[in-house]
């Protein structure tokens, strides 16, 4: 933690936007890039990342790692994520808690993973390998739950905890998955937040979801919600400032827009 920087509140670096990031140079204190989009594109989309990594800070978040697979790793894949992410600076690559296929193939989904003591060990095992590959901390976010095994022994914050101890891993804390998760397992989100290690979270995330009253679903399509915010508030007093990005990722309106919900991140952490 002490070399992570404090990047300040930012927002995805989406294509809807490419062409006035890139001649207005707007004051947005970083982007956040979708690994994927970029691992294998160039032309128009790798130019926009290049111009855009030499005036903002940047950092990589990635949704086909699949750290908590069967399979064995890709490091085709960790080879190009990597060449990456030193070509543009990433200041740290992220992904998520899960699972994404098995034999090969691909879900295009965050799968969950049973959480218990065989799943930790195998995970932190993978962990430490990609962080030696990558020659960098992973960065893991907690994922959006819509179901649970009946196998789990631990909880989701339980786990995060000791994995990220065990394989030395850094955390990225999505306020809006801890509060939409709470509501599909009906957990408390507050005392969720009070048990993961404030010293290993180096970043939040903060977006919008749809509720459909029984449950709620995870879709980045509009503003962060009241109740969202409220617990993001309650994580700045109690894990601390950190840096913070608005994920708005369908439905994009304009950078305006987009911006604001970064802006309104930053004056609750100054108020706090």
């Amino acid at each position: 933690m002490s070399t992570v920087p404090h990047l300040g509140y930012g927002i995805g670096l989406r294509s809807a936007h490419f062409e006035r990031v890139l001649r207005e140079a707007p004051p947005i204190d970083f982007f956040e890039v979708l690994s994927e989009n970029f691992l294998d594109s160039g032309g128009w989309p790798r130019h926009v990342l290049e111009r855009v990594a030499e005036r903002y800070p940047v950092v990589m978040h990635g949704v086909s790692m699949s750290i908590g697979g069967s399979d064995p790793l890709d490091f085709d894949y960790l080879r190009r994520l990597k060449e990456l992410a030193d070509r543009i600076g990433a200041r740290w690559v992220s992904d998520h808690l899960c699972w994404t296929g098995f034999g090969g193939l691909t879900t295009h989904d965050l799968l969950p993973l049973p959480l218990d003591e065989e799943t930790l060990r195998h995970v932190a095992a993978r962990v430490r390998t990609v962080q030696d590959f990558l020659e960098r901390p992973l960065v893991l976010e907690n994922p959006s739950s819509y179901l649970r095994f009946d196998s789990d022994t631990l909880t989701e914050c339980a786990f995060l905890r000791e994995l990220a101890a065990d394989a030395d891993c850094l955390l990225l804390l999505d306020v809006n998955n801890v509060y939409v998760s709470s509501v599909n397992h009906r957990f408390d989100p507050y005392d969720y937040i009070a048990s993961i290690p404030p010293e290993r979270v180096v970043q939040y995330h903060l977006a919008g979801h749809s509720d459909h009253g029984t449950h709620i679903i995870d879709t980045h399509d509009g503003p962060v919600v009241d109740a969202v915010w409220e617990l993001y508030r309650h994580t700045l007093r109690v894990v601390g400032e950190r840096s913070t990005l608005i994920e708005w990722d369908a439905k994009i309106p304009s950078l305006e827009e987009v911006h604001a919900e970064a802006l309104a991140a930053r004056s609750l952490a100054e108020a706090a």
